[in-house]
């Protein structure tokens, strides 16, 4: 019976491929504030998505969602702060690295072991 050694087969630390986005209005901000600036803030997202910035964009209770190409986190912040609702501080900002799956690589490398 032969072993295989897990830790040869583990994958790499997973590439980051896009960013999450995850923008939401801050505690006592208006509506009004947001609404003030969003035709400023919606010029520039269109801008961005144009450029392949941004590759999906979707709405949530108080806020907004944006998958960015990014690599890391640095670029996409660097890419949400130039936007008008950063500059006037508006939006609190939670940013989420994703990849291709890990395991997948695993199932890849088990396939390969086997042939």
């Amino acid at each position: 019976m032969t072993t295989t050694n897990i830790t040869q087969a583990q994958p790499s630390i997973p590439t980051t491929t896009g960013v999450f986005a995850i923008l939401t209005s801050k505690p006592g901000v208006t509506r009004e504030q947001i609404l003030s600036i969003i035709p400023n803030e919606v010029r520039e997202t269109v801008k961005l998505y144009l450029d392949g910035r941004i590759r999906e964009w979707y709405s949530h209770a108080r806020g907004v969602i944006f998958l960015l190409d990014s690599k890391d986190v640095e670029d996409a912040r660097a890419l949400m702060d130039s936007l008008p609702l950063a500059k006037e501080n508006l939006m609190d900002y939670q940013y989420i690295p994703v990849g291709p799956l890990t395991p997948l690589r695993f199932l890849i490398a088990q396939a390969s072991e086997k042939h």
